[in-house]
């Protein structure tokens, strides 16, 4: 068991409330899942446990694992209700009360108001990255929420961070709750991290420098405001870089499909704010780089931590001005370890080059409403064809599209078995995404 498993599992099997602070994983959804299922009655269609996410993204991650980890207990129903989601759906789904629900502050209060969820019987609530849930202003939608339910509940609230707003909503909503902290540090850990003073104007050709010079294939990039993203992106590309963005005002579809592409290697580059970021699951990140400092050391942390999972080795880059030295300090002190400071001059730089994603991602305009699974799509390319099942990556299936990643050399192959042949019989129109 991870570190928070350990230590709050007894916590939850015993009932308590519980305050945890856990950085991103450290496997806390495995903890409060089994939680969650260890006191479900399957046989009770009554909606008794909740757990509210800040992004949409990170309500997904948190449904996949719990229906994971649910594949024991049979007829478990768990339901995810967020924002961007047609709400003509989601009622339908609702008309058999889910067993857990997993969702957003917003569309959670809407169900809630229109009489669409019911909580009369629940006895579990989770805030999962409560922190991120009061940057974003959620406050009194959860207290809204909070009020339509049993008093006599458990309360579970994960924190990366531990500010004081979170004792604040921990008093409103717990009673004499457990408190568990996990170290957040990482400099013991397989990271390198390294800070670059650069110039005003130069921050761009220095973050150039730094991916000709290691050559992440998957790298994390925090901006600070949303417009720097997109600036930032539309730089990379002008450098040769196959780059994409992730913020708050990105529609489901096109954030879905980002993800989608820096999961499955399709997209060397993620430029990505804290808050759009919660919630990613990217297995074996590069390199995570702060193209600009967070004025929060805690946040520092929490950011590098994306890298060097599982016995990997991270790479973690950040880039300052003279001006924000005083930063740099405050994350040395946190961690209690001096910065390592570089010189850009240190980097090795190469006449054009290009850092191509070892895949490309292809769109098939059918999904799970059409009965299309993963085989039926490895199938479609493999059988009665030269196509080795080696060269398909990851396949992800959606409602009414999918998408499949294949190795760079033969997308245009794959592309055009998938035009030219059916799936399940049947034919579904293709194309490459760029």
């Amino acid at each position: 068991m991870t570190p928070i498993q350990a230590q709050g599992l007894p916590v939850l099997l015993n009932g308590d409330d519980l305050l945890a602070q856990a950085k991103t994983g450290s496997g806390k959804t495995a903890a409060f899942g089994i939680g969650l299922l260890n006191k479900l009655e399957a046989r009770n269609y009554h909606t008794q446990s909740l757990v509210l996410c800040p992004t949409r993204e990170l309500a997904d991650q948190v449904s996949n694992e719990i229906r994971r980890i649910a594949r024991a207990v049979p007829n478990t129903k768990i339901l995810t209700l967020c924002g961007g989601k047609p709400m003509g759906a989601q009622v339908a789904s609702l008309e058999r009360d889910p067993h857990i629900v997993v969702g957003t502050p917003g569309r959670i209060l809407k169900h809630l108001l229109k009489g669409t969820l019911n909580f009369d019987n629940l006895n579990t609530l989770v805030l999962d990255e409560a922190d991120r849930m009061l940057d974003m202003g959620f406050l009194e939608d959860i207290m809204l929420i909070t009020d339509k339910m049993p008093r006599r509940r458990q309360t579970l609230l994960f924190s990366a961070t531990y500010p004081e707003e979170i004792k604040h909503i921990s008093g409103m909503v717990q009673r004499n709750p457990v408190e568990v902290r996990v170290e957040t540090s990482h400099h013991n850990q397989q990271i390198k991290q390294a800070f670059y003073e650069v110039q005003r104007g130069e921050k761009t050709a220095a973050l150039v420098a730094l991916l000709e010079h290691h050559s992440p294939e998957s790298t994390l990039v925090f901006c600070n405001q949303k417009q720097t993203c997109n600036d930032l992106c539309d730089e990379l590309w002008k450098h040769g870089f196959h780059a994409c963005t992730l913020h708050g005002d990105l529609e489901q579809f096109d954030r879905d499909q980002v993800l989608v592409q820096f999961a499955n290697r399709s997209s060397s580059v993620l430029i990505a704010t804290d808050v759009a970021a919660r919630g990613l699951d990217i297995k074996e990140l590069a390199a995570v780089v702060n193209y600009e400092l967070t004025p929060d050391p805690e946040i520092h942390v929490h950011r590098i931590g994306r890298t060097g999972r599982a016995g990997k080795d991270g790479l973690a880059v950040s880039l300052f001005y003279a001006g924000e030295q005083f930063r740099v300090d405050a994350i040395a002190k946190y961690q209690d370890s001096p910065a390592n400071i570089e010189n850009l001059s240190s980097l090795s730089t190469r006449d054009n080059f290009k850092l191509s994603p070892p895949m490309t991602t292809l769109f098939i305009n059918g999904g799970r409403k059409d009965k299309i699974r993963a085989g039926d799509i490895l199938g479609a390319l493999t059988a009665n064809t030269n196509l080795p099942g080696k060269l398909i990556g990851k396949i992800d299936i959606m409602d009414k599209i999918a998408y499949v990643a294949v190795e760079r050399q033969v997308a245009k192959q794959a592309l055009n078995i998938l035009t030219d042949g059916k799936i399940k019989g049947r034919s579904f129109r293709a194309r490459a995404l760029r």
